[in-house]
């Protein structure tokens, strides 16, 4: 884009060099420029102008709406040093030399800029007088102190920001350190409360098991003697001997089966209560609980049992006692209607559903999230009629738990209350005849047995490498559920002894980590956070090439 032309001067001598700086500044002044870039400008020209004096170059100033477009029209053979051009680019936006050509400056005018007209500047101009080189100079030394003086005000803002920016960050350090001598103190206590927490769960779990054995002994030998007293043999007893002594043996059957599920529980907690499974027959077990459970008066207990759910892979013993607890809660806070249990098989999730469902009392909203808490009674009048220790249900839940399953509550007052058990239908047959479980966390090992329960018909547990390598050695597993993180030989070195070992490189592994990142590829990998069964024995059946498509 051609500009509009303000001023020319040709170099015809050493005093031309003066005048050209000295336009060059006036020009840049009134294109709106700043002092600083004015001076830049001026300083540019005098670097070109030194090497083209004397050549008869000719400098012409024009004026576009963005820019300050200065050129130097030279002879064919002038030379201009590298140089000064050189310079001259530090100073401005563009300097171009063509050889034999032109040589182009350009300084950028700045935005919304409110210099005057072409015309006016013109007029300006045109009033400028010679000058020589003694004011020439002294015009250069003002304009050098005047930036000095921008380097020294510069430069004390400067140290300031400097001296900002220091305190901000010996406060910010002091206050990170604080901070983290806050978190450390915070992780101390948190550990300390975990093992405190842990002692006192461990202690709570030997105290009932104490207690729990202690107690069977006396109620076994009470039990023992209330039947020698009323069976055959026994000495002649009235009816209401008879009647009072079968009082006493009720209570302390009853007593003893309390006993057993508060040993149950503590077994729970520390993750003991180990599922004996087998083929169980629902359908005779609920006709079972049915028949002894049947109640009197205005009460009816209805049970049904669907043909496809009539058997299930599971622990009878535990299920039975989880039916009972139910029943036993429906029938006691039912005072008229009915009792149903109903099982059936959802297919879609492969599981048995047991449904205990009755038409009682029911339980308020603002109570329902207590009612799985160990000991907790529902107030009122009727809670307080009937005998409970407030267990039932938290037992019920645990149990379920064992088994794989969930147990689910939904209840209203007035509205009666509906339980709903879920067990997976297929423990059936196990598919290996021997797993290991090499983890150094107890816990994790005691949830990975349980949900590898029926799988197996073995399963070996090692709390750290050394002990996985030893025991697969002495009794070679059909696949290992394996922690890469453990004490003496982790996991990445356990895998490189069995690749080294003939009769263990073959050896199936499921990688259980709570750092997915460090487990050596070929492996299936799992993590630890949320492991669910399903995901673990699919895992496993990968790795063992038995995969269910």
């Amino acid at each position: 884009m051609s500009g509009t032309e303000v001023a020319r001067l040709r170099l015809a001598g050493d005093q031309d060099v003066f005048s050209l700086r000295r336009l060059g500044r006036a020009v840049a002044r009134l294109s709106g420029l700043e002092t600083q870039d004015q001076v830049r400008v001026a300083t540019a020209l005098s670097e070109v102008g030194r090497e083209m004096v004397g050549t008869g170059a000719l400098v012409v100033f024009s004026l576009e709406s963005d820019r300050l477009l200065i050129t130097v029209e030279r002879a064919p053979d002038a030379l201009c040093s590298s140089e000064g051009l050189a310079l001259a680019r530090r100073l401005v936006d563009e300097v171009t030399a063509t050889p034999g050509g032109p040589v182009t400056i350009v300084k950028r005018l700045p935005p919304r800029r409110q210099g005057p007209p072409a015309e006016r500047i013109r007029d300006s101009l045109a009033g400028l007088t010679p000058v020589s080189a003694l004011e020439e100079l002294r015009a250069q030394n003002k304009e050098l102190a005047t930036a000095l003086e921008d380097v020294r005000r510069l430069n004390s803002e400067l140290q300031e920001t400097n001296t900002g920016v220091l305190a901000l960050y010996n406060q910010l350090s002091s206050e990170l350190e604080e901070t983290n001598r806050g978190v450390v103190a915070l992780y101390a206590e948190l550990d300390e409360k975990s093992t405190q927490l842990r002692e006192a769960s461990e202690a709570r779990n030997r105290f009932w098991t104490t207690l729990s054995h202690e107690l069977r002994t006396p109620l076994n030998s009470v039990i023992g003697l209330v039947r020698l007293l009323v069976g055959p043999g026994g000495e002649p007893l009235t009816e209401e001997q008879a009647h009072q002594i079968r009082l006493i043996g009720s209570s302390a059957e009853t007593l003893l089966a309390l006993v057993g599920e508060l040993l149950d529980m503590a077994k729970a907690e520390s993750g003991r209560l180990q599922p004996e499974l087998g083929l169980c027959d629902l359908a005779r077990l609920v006709e079972q609980l049915r028949v002894t459970m049947q109640p009197t008066g205005e009460v009816e207990l209805r049970t049904s049992v669907a043909p496809e759910a009539a058997e299930i892979y599971t622990d009878a013993v535990m299920l039975t006692r989880v039916l009972r607890n139910l029943l036993s809660n429906a029938l006691k806070f039912t005072r008229s209607g009915e009792v149903r249990l109903r099982a059936e098989l959802d297919e879609a999730a492969d599981e048995v559903v047991v449904t205990v469902a009755d038409t009682g009392i029911g339980i308020p909203r603002e109570d329902l999230e207590h009612v799985f808490e160990e000991f907790y009674q529902v107030p009122g009048p009727l809670q307080a009629a009937v005998r409970g220790t407030g267990i039932g249900l938290p037992y019920a839940r645990r149990l379920v738990e064992a088994l794989d399953g969930s147990l689910e509550l939904a209840s209203a007052a007035g509205e009666g209350t509906t339980v709903t058990v879920r067990l997976p239908r297929h423990h059936l047959v196990p598919e290996i005849e021997r797993l290991l479980i090499a983890d150094d966390d107890e816990a994790f090992r005691a949830l990975a047995r349980r949900m590898l329960h029926g799988f197996a018909v073995h399963v070996d547990e090692a709390g750290d490498g050394a002990e996985a390598l030893s025991m697969m050695k002495e009794r070679r597993p059909g696949v290992v559920v394996l922690d890469m993180l453990m004490p003496r030989l982790d996991g990445n070195a356990l895998l490189q002894r069995m690749a080294e070992d003939e009769n263990l490189r073959e050896v199936p592994v499921v990688v259980v980590t709570v750092a997915p990142g460090r487990a050596v590829a070929g492996h299936p990998v799992l993590s630890k956070d949320r492991l669910r069964r399903e995901d673990l024995l699919r895992a496993v059946r990968e790795a063992t090439g038995t995969s269910r498509g």
